[in-house]
């Protein structure tokens, strides 16, 4: 059999309906890039990394097989000799590209153009999420609709099937007790990214780092059309604040599942956002591309839309969420859902003319998703003070908001943040084995780096998730011990950096000589941590770095 693939898009959907075939020895699997797409380039390349075999397109062409599974019909794909499966490369048939098939409202997945080819159709079986999309099939082709079966959404069992694996995706996040925030978009000029740019990086510098997370979600197209490189450029200074850009193929889905709201446009993510019953908001209706009637286009013109970058903004559109329409853009979406993979197993084998393999099929839980490639080296940090409980905001230092203080971490931010850092702090060393190395003691580091940055008030050490040493500019060395945050059974760890900037605010509201010892409570994203602070013990300043 032959999965024949035009996209980078389109390739990730048919991987995602491989289990039906899993441990079935019968079955010999090719990949084959169908020409003519702007969006082909190293669309293969997912599949050649793991060493599947891929067939030139001249010898497909020339072949004859068994099956041939695609996920869009656009292309050549009628030059490809055997039974034809046709499987969507989205949700909900909401979006059209203008100037192309038949017209502004008709999506190339149901499009006639597409689907029939000199009076025939084009598919032995076209695979539908739901009975409306059989409808909107009908009405342009009955011909088109006779080879329609609907068996729901493979891709959709893959993300239900990881529902449980939420706290694991987000540990794997290192999202913590913060609020992910998933930014969704889809490609061309009338996407998230084309509309609002700037959304992303604005959202950074208006949310405090320590109760919101912030991740973005680009078509696999755009980023064909943009390259990895130059989209890392364009993004850069939302990955510098701590941005999560996630992958094109499973690692998208997975911060989904992970999510705690999704911002959107009118791409086909946000409907699996839907299906989770993550709260949902849109950016932009769409423009042209956008098919009236759909169940998006339903969505986007009564649900809430996020119109400024600002906490509380986000908060009012999340709050105004109605789980109501959500759950109705699922449902209008996605039929059959835990049954995609059986029903469509039985499609593809009545082709086959093969019995049904014994093992049952099931949908392959998403592996976690990676971190943000960057972590911010430097934090704006808002401070209200008390007499013994300090209220911290880290916010990117391109913020326009005021600060209290610049903290930076040494040995990662630029000389000019540490010219400019009132705290700066660093990890503590963990001497390899077998390795040679220097080493600095925390009191003698402490001590060096207050004498080589003048701006600098507070220096620290971050030994481990509940003790820090720092050391205040004229100062003794010191102890901070954090106590986690317990709520029932839950157990939070705050960021030590968070609460070190606390202490050095605390510290340095009061008039005098620095405190050799005291208590502070550091709120820090709505929790609250203790802090205790004593003078350090000679084994603590011997600590290396």
């Amino acid at each position: 059999m032959l999965f024949a693939a035009r996209s980078a898009s389109a390739l990730y959907r048919l991987l995602d309906v491989l289990p039906v075939f899993a441990g079935d020895e019968r079955v010999s699997r090719s990949y084959a890039l169908v020409p003519g797409s702007d969006f082909g380039i190293d669309a293969l390349s997912a599949v050649e990394r793991a060493g599947a075999r891929t067939v030139a397109w001249d010898e497909a062409s020339r072949r004859s097989y068994d099956l041939v599974v695609a996920a869009s019909p656009k292309g050549d794909i009628g030059l490809l000799s055997g039974p034809r499966v046709l499987l969507p490369h989205g949700a909900g048939f909401g979006k059209s590209v203008p100037g192309e098939g038949s017209g502004t409202d008709t999506a190339s997945g149901l499009d006639p153009l597409y689907l029939l080819s000199g009076g025939h159709t084009l598919a032995s079986v076209h695979a539908l999420a739901h009975p409306s999309q059989v409808t909107r099939l009908a009405a342009a082709s009955e011909q088109a609709a006779a080879r329609a079966r609907i068996v729901g959404d493979p891709t959709l069992e893959r993300v239900l099937a990881s529902r449980s694996l939420r706290e694991r995706y987000r540990a794997a996040l290192g999202t913590g007790p913060r609020k992910l925030v998933v930014l969704t978009s889809t490609w061309g000029p009338e996407s998230l990214l084309r509309r609002r740019p700037s959304l992303a990086v604005d959202l950074l510098g208006a949310l405090p780092y320590d109760a919101y997370q912030v991740a973005l979600i680009v078509h696999p197209n755009e980023r064909t059309r943009t390259d990895a490189f130059d989209l890392s450029e364009q993004l850069s200074p939302a990955l510098d604040a701590g941005l999560v850009l996630a992958g094109a193929y499973e690692e998208w889905a997975a911060v989904l599942v992970a999510a705690d709201a999704v911002i959107t446009d009118h791409g086909s993510a946000a409907v699996y956002a839907a299906a989770l019953g993550c709260p949902l908001a849109s950016v932009y209706d769409g423009g042209r591309e956008l098919i009236r009637g759909t169940p998006m286009a339903e969505f986007l013109e009564n649900g809430p839309r996020l119109r400024e970058a600002s906490a509380d903004a986000l908060e009012e559109v999340l709050a105004a969420s109605d789980p109501g329409a959500i759950r109705a853009l699922a449902q209008a979406s996605f039929a059959e859902q835990g049954h995609a993979l059986q029903l469509l197993r039985e499609e593809v084998y009545r082709l086959l003319d093969l019995a049904l393999p014994a093992a049952p099929v099931n949908a392959r839980v998403l592996p976690p998703p990676r971190r943000a490639e960057r972590v911010p080296a430097a934090f704006a940090v808002r401070a209200d003070l008390g007499s013994s409980r300090v209220t911290v905001e880290r916010l990117p230092v391109h913020t326009s908001r005021t600060a209290h203080h610049l903290a930076a971490v040494y040995g990662a931010a630029g000389e000019r943040h540490l010219q400019s850092a009132a705290l700066l702090y660093r990890l503590a060393a963990q001497p390899a084995a077998g390795s040679h190395g220097t080493f600095w003691t925390a009191a003698g580091w402490t001590a060096r780096v207050l004498e080589d940055y003048p701006g600098c008030r507070t220096a620290a050490v971050i030994v481990s998730s509940s003790l820090c040493l720092l050391r205040r500019r004229a100062g003794t060395l010191l102890t901070v011990r954090i106590a986690p945050c317990r709520s029932g059974d839950r157990v939070t760890y705050a960021d030590p950096a968070a609460v070190l900037s606390a202490v050095h605010a605390w510290l340095g509201s009061h008039t005098g000589p620095t405190p050799l010892s005291g208590t502070v409570t550091c709120s820090v994203g709505g929790l609250a941590f203790r802090a205790e602070i004593s003078a350090a013990t000679d084994a603590q300043a011997a600590v290396l770095l």
